[in-house]
């Protein structure tokens, strides 16, 4: 989708993918990395997650998609057993706010770089 090489853009996900889930997976994360609204952490969360993975495997839009919705149930899941957190539908919910903003504003990006003819579809 976009420069610089694809192996920077799948360095840059495991980066942010760790990152989030440290913030979901601790007991109590810090206040300051917050949005204060807890949908608006996770849809701003999955977001970049998505684009970035858009950026790495640009191929397999869908499949990323799919993943990263998974990855938030399964994160869903994994704070039921947190002190202090829990697993919440609404949460999932907004990951997929998140996945489907990420979905539209790459394929704006696309759109826009098509027209400048920096890419190809």
């Amino acid at each position: 989708m976009f420069s610089p090489s694809t192996r920077h853009w799948r360095l840059l996900f495991l980066i942010a993918l760790g990152f989030v889930s440290c913030m979901a997976l601790t007991p109590q994360p810090p206040q300051q990395i917050d949005l204060g609204w807890d949908k608006a952490n996770h849809g701003s969360a999955f977001t970049v997650l998505y684009l970035l993975a858009r950026c790495s495997w640009p191929a397999r839009r869908w499949q990323t998609a799919a993943g990263l919705l998974a990855y938030g149930g399964l994160v869903e899941l994994l704070q039921l057993q947190i002190p202090g957190r829990s697993g919440e539908w609404l949460d999932l919910f907004a990951d997929g706010c998140g996945i489907a903003l990420g979905l539209a504003l790459a394929g704006l990006g696309e759109r826009y770089l098509a027209r400048r003819g920096q890419i190809r579809h």
